[in-house]
């Protein structure tokens, strides 16, 4: 290939042609380019712009329960209906996380992403002091309602979907039994019903993982915290994180994988955080369990089984930190204008970002079509 020709295309498609023949070796002293985090969440950021006439890409401080409240909310067609991605954890924010599978999302759907009360940019925007006194369930699923209110009145829309993951999934189960005519449907994923039988269904099956590998130190230290949970119905956030930590190291979160630093990674990586929000994620994370695990504990929603909007769930076949056999049990029991549970067979607890690609289809098969032809002329 000649200069010539070299300076007639643009440098990427240049680099693609060079691509092709062989390089020439790089010697080990040679020196490296590196990135800054700032500079990798740039390009990830220019990757994932939103360039689309009718497009909306935007980040929003909303005054929600009394306090600032962080959304962000994406999509190639403003006229999509609206998905509300309601986070696990608690603390556990999507946000930074949602560059690593939701592009394909926003051809479908408007969707927003939204750091909770003591999570994310929301813990960062506010006096930390002044929240933790109010992280209780109740006024978490209160708060889900004022964040659905608000998208409601700014993007005229009279209905949305709510997906709620994990311990999203209580706040997002609950907003859909309480607030149906705001929902086209709910979406569960990982969803957690019983706090006591979630725990003690989940260890066992570590405990017999452990067993069955001949993990005598994972053995030790599992036993160790039994009686798990608590005959009292307490878990202590000490006992929390030994039972995770073996949990994730079988796979319970990912399925096939032994930790997640992967997930840790991609957070850093995330163009919607600055440094300042990726240093607020631990300690928001901190004040959110020890207030809400104790509450998480005593939560019982396995009565919860009238419904007026349809219920989906997708369930993590090797899902060991809300344990899927809990929530197949339950569902039967539902009455809902209709109701069916997807099987994700390669995935543990973090179903989006285990099987991108089949989430994004099912939710463009089995859940788009509840909003119908509501939705403003294209």
């Amino acid at each position: 290939m000649s200069g010539c020709m070299m300076k007639r295309i643009p440098a990427v498609l240049a680099i693609a042609a060079i691509s092709m023949f062989p390089a020439a070796p790089v010697l080990a002293d040679e020196p490296r380019q590196t990135f800054t985090r700032a500079e990798v969440a740039g390009i990830i950021g220019d990757i994932q712009k939103i360039v689309t006439p009718d497009g909306v890409q935007e980040q929003l401080e909303i005054p929600i329960g009394g306090i600032r409240q962080w959304i962000s909310v994406r999509g190639r067609d403003r006229r999509n209906p609206i998905l509300l991605v309601i986070h696990g954890g608690p603390g556990s924010v999507e946000m930074p996380l949602g560059w690593t599978y939701q592009q394909g999302w926003e051809d479908y759907f408007t969707v927003v992403q939204w750091d909770q009360r003591g999570a994310g940019k929301t813990y960062a925007a506010n006096d930390p002091a002044l929240v933790r006194p109010t992280l209780t369930i109740e006024r978490m699923v209160a708060d889900a309602g004022e964040v659905v209110q608000y998208l409601q009145k700014r993007y005229d829309r009279k209905k949305i979907f709510v997906l709620g993951h994990s311990w999203g999934s209580v706040i997002g189960l609950s907003l859909a039994q309480r607030h149906p005519d705001w929902l086209y449907a709910y979406v569960g994923e990982g969803q957690l019903l019983n706090g006591d039988d979630n725990e003690r269904v989940g260890y066992a099956n570590t405990l017999k993982a452990a067993r069955q590998a001949g993990n005598a130190e994972a053995v030790r230290q599992l036993e160790a915290i039994a009686p798990y949970p608590d005959t009292d119905g307490g878990t202590p956030l000490e006992k929390v994180r030994v039972d995770r930590k073996w949990s994730g190291y079988y796979g319970g979160l990912a399925a096939g994988r032994s930790s997640l630093d992967w997930y840790g990674n991609a957070l850093e990586m995330s163009p919607e955080y600055s440094d300042r929000d990726i240093a607020a994620i631990d300690a928001g994370t901190a004040m959110s369990l020890r207030a809400l695990l104790p509450q998480e504990a005593r939560l019982d929603l396995t009565g919860m089984t009238t419904f007026a909007t349809p219920v989906i769930i997708f369930a993590g076949r090797h899902d060991n930190t809300t344990p899927s056999e809990n929530v197949a049990a339950w569902l039967p029991k539902v009455q809902a204008p209709f109701k069916k549970i997807i099987w994700f067979e390669n995935s543990a607890h973090m179903i989006a970002t285990e099987e991108p690609g089949r989430v994004l289809v099912h939710l463009v098969q089995d859940v788009r079509p509840f909003a119908g032809n509501d939705l403003p002329d294209r």
